[in-house]
């Protein structure tokens, strides 16, 4: 089946966008990267299964699966009569008419018909014999194009005099034209979600698709037929209820209305700064501000009104006022939990629940807080943490009293350590005793044992003993030891330093 190829993720953003958003069907296919047919398929079943939107919070991923995918039950077929395409042609040209309906009304006269995949595959084939040229409409506040110009604006670092170019960022409304523009500090993920945030703030309302160019940084993978667009990018347009239209490769008249404002962009915008120097983004931004309200107030040659008055007039009165605050930006990562219920991120490590211990996590990480998701599911949420190989943990994730959970324990480990010998035994149980939970130095542990494959256990034998005698029983401290060759060293004995009598030195008796 089509639907248990796909992630349910993408299952579930079909629903979304078609309940809670109320796109067309090829408007979904479009944005999710899917066949029209499969979006069909997906709203069928979930029908079928009673399900409505939003989706309770206890419908995970297996739930949700064995719900919209039960066991087909095989039917016979029956000879079906051809639809009268030439009428269903002439049909779809009237307003707010679909295939969809038309195939209802099809099923209606004609139940042991086709079914609505075949219907449309055979419509699709017969209107290809047709002669006929596809014109681009654009409905008042409908889309929302978006890009980064080719030129770049100079900025100039007022110590050393170096000079540095940053993109310029563009957003075009498809019916009004009214336009958006600002420089940001580079192409990359942050620059380019934070700068739809603040062009989603300056219009102060909300458009229903945003149609970006295949850039990498909004879409992952790009392809004319399934652009897979970037996790933040999606969960952005999520977060305020947008849905996501990527321009086809190559097919620049998707984007046109972005094209014409990227040349504006330059033509009215960076040809009338080329003059003026900019020490920082922020007095690039506030002068290209300024030029940006002129060319929104600059009245059209063969049009009555400006950007401006037609955006007031055409596109705001169509869209969703703002009132959600701004995004925050979050960065998606994956992560494998380890046999100490701790995944590493930035360096630091993070508990989640013990039973999820070899499972592949998905992480979102913000400026302040860090999210992990199991199955579309939060199973854990840690304030953030900057401190570099350090644990992060709470007590409610370490593992329950029951037998499945206690392949890994201390006594393992400590046994394991045994067989290589008595002073790598030893570095391992102050490694255990250092943290505040055992199975936070389980991965020390771990790294230790694995040092005697790459050594010898008989180097790393002599690399813990030397380690303790210094007072470092740590992974990090045996491993320098091992990589110097310190441990084939004897170690020398630490000078005394004799002690002098002078009269300004107090000496122990006079703190007593």
């Amino acid at each position: 089946m089509a639907g248990r190829r796909l992630s349910m993720r993408k299952i579930r953003e079909v629903l979304r966008l078609h309940w809670d958003q109320g796109l067309s069907d090829r408007q979904i296919a479009t944005s999710c990267g899917i066949a029209r047919s499969s979006v069909k398929e997906f709203l069928l079943r979930a029908q079928r299964a009673g399900l409505s939107w939003p989706l309770t919070e206890d419908l995970d991923d297996g739930t949700l699966e064995a719900r919209l995918f039960p066991p087909a039950i095989p039917v016979s077929l029956k000879d079906r009569p051809a639809p009268d395409w030439q009428e269903i042609h002439s049909e779809l040209r009237k307003p707010k008419v679909t295939l969809q309906l038309l195939w209802y009304e099809y099923k209606e006269r004609y139940p042991e018909g086709y079914q609505y995949s075949q219907f449309c595959e055979l419509y699709r084939r017969w209107a290809k014999k047709l002669d006929f040229c596809l014109r681009q409409e654009h409905r008042a506040g409908e889309k929302v194009f978006v890009d980064f110009a080719g030129q770049k604006i100079p900025i100039t670092n007022s110590e050393t005099g170096e000079i540095t170019r940053h993109p310029l960022f563009v957003t075009v409304w498809g019916a009004s034209n009214y336009t958006y523009v600002e420089a940001c500090p580079s192409e990359d993920l942050p620059s380019w979600i934070m700068a739809h945030v603040r062009a989603l703030t300056y219009f102060g309302c909300l458009p229903q698709v945003l149609v970006p160019d295949n850039t990498k940084t909004g879409v992952s993978k790009p392809c004319r037929y399934d652009p897979e667009l970037n996790p933040t990018y999606q969960e952005m347009a999520r977060y305020y209820g947008l849905a996501i239209i990527p321009a086809r490769v190559r097919k620049p008249k998707d984007k046109a209305k972005v094209e014409a404002g990227v040349l504006l962009a330059e033509r009215w915008i960076l040809a009338a700064l080329r003059h003026q120097t900019f020490f920082s983004l922020a007095e690039a931004n506030q002068a290209i501000r300024e030029l940006l309200t002129k060319l929104n107030q600059k009245p059209f040659k063969k049009l009555p009104g400006s950007r401006e008055t037609l955006f007031r007039k055409l596109d705001q009165p169509a869209t969703r006022p703002l009132t959600v605050p701004p995004y925050e930006y979050g960065h998606w990562s994956k992560a494998r939990v380890h046999i100490d219920y701790h995944i590493e991120v930035e360096g630091h490590y993070y508990s989640v629940p013990y039973a999820l211990i070899h499972e592949q996590v998905e992480v979102r990480l913000t400026s302040t807080t860090l999210e992990v998701f199991f199955k579309n599911r939060r199973v854990a949420s840690h304030v953030r943490s900057y401190r570099k190989g350090q644990f992060t943990g709470l007590p409610e994730h370490r593992p329950l009293a029951h037998q499945k959970y206690l392949e890994w324990t201390p006594e393992r480990i400590l046994h394991w350590t045994q067989t290589i010998g008595p002073h790598t035994a030893q570095v391992a149980q102050e490694i255990l005793q250092s943290k505040p939970y055992p199975e936070q130095g389980f991965r020390a542990c771990l790294g230790l044992i694995r040092l005697a494959d790459r050594y010898s256990p008989g180097r790393l034998e002599a690399a813990c003993l030397r380690a303790s005698q210094i007072h470092s029983p740590c992974y990090k401290s045996v491993k320098s030891i091992l990589k110097t060759g310190l441990d084939q060293q004897a170690l020398l004995p630490l000078p005394e330093w004799p002690v002098r009598c002078h009269p300004h030195i107090r000496g122990k008796d006079y703190y007593q």
